[in-house]
């Protein structure tokens, strides 16, 4: 059975269809990425996939489970995570302090005992601070942890965004665009680190522009056109794909070849 099974999703917003039955699984361990160009539909799925938005139809499943219509903070619990593009970021604090206040998905103590700083909660702060400096370290940014995220560079942030989502353990892990905005060594950085993120055994499933990266970094890749699956394969196979070439990835000019 997959990890993730998206069955007929659907979105409507009055008589706009953004999502139109799409269906894909998602293997365990694997690095699944979403491509289509700007209003393809990419960042709606990942909305219905996390229960930020009800589907108009169809379904999502994981681990054989329905987890459409749930809260999305339950859709995260069980393991289904996205990030998002540094809206989550506390700014004014240091990146450790960012990563500690999300683990709060797994705390035990309640909010009385967070407020009268019981024993629990002290508990889970110590136990907190230490998976996140863990966390920081392995994606790179130990050297950074005492640092506050306004005076991170563009990348260091993306990858603290990221940090913030592997508070929640997740099974799997749903970025948006992570190498947005990035300059060919923060991306290559960000590419080995999503790689090393797949290897502590979480399954990824990205939404990316960045082609050169996705080619370089998914095992299987999904195109959308106007909210609409027009393909699914390899990279090799999706570049050599007739309907991906004219929707997405464009076609060379043969007269402009040929001079």
């Amino acid at each position: 059975m997959s990890l993730l099974q998206v069955q007929e999703l659907t979105k409507r917003f009055g008589g706009l269809t953004a999502v139109n039955r799409v269906s894909f699984d998602v293997e365990k361990g694997e690095i699944l990425a979403v491509i289509g160009p700007n209003g393809a539909g990419k960042s709606t799925l990942f909305k219905l996939i996390t229960s930020f938005l009800p589907p108009s139809a169809g379904r999502v499943l994981f681990q054989g489970e329905e987890i459409s219509g749930m809260r999305p903070h339950r859709v995260a619990q069980r393991g289904v995570v996205r990030t998002f593009q540094e809206t989550t970021i506390f700014r004014e604090m240091t990146a450790l302090q960012n990563v500690v206040v999300a683990h709060h998905l797994r705390r035990r103590a309640s909010n009385l005992g967070i407020f009268l700083n019981s024993r629990t909660a002290r508990a889970d702060e110590a136990a907190f601070r230490k998976s996140a400096a863990e966390i920081l370290d392995y994606l790179g940014l130990g050297a950074v942890k005492e640092v506050e995220a306004r005076n991170l560079p563009h990348g260091y942030l993306r990858a603290l965004g990221i940090a913030i989502a592997m508070a929640a353990e997740p099974r799997i892990l749903l970025l948006d665009e992570p190498f947005a905005g990035m300059n060919p060594d923060e991306t290559e950085r960000a590419v080995e680190m999503v790689r090393g993120i797949r290897e502590r055994g979480v399954t990824v499933l990205l939404v990316e522009h960045d082609m050169s990266a996705v080619m370089r970094i998914s095992d299987r890749i999904v195109v959308l056109n106007f909210g609409t699956r027009i393909a699914e394969g390899t990279p090799a196979e999706i570049q050599r794909d007739e309907a991906v070439i004219e929707a997405y990835l464009g076609r060379e000019d043969d007269e402009v070849e040929a001079a």
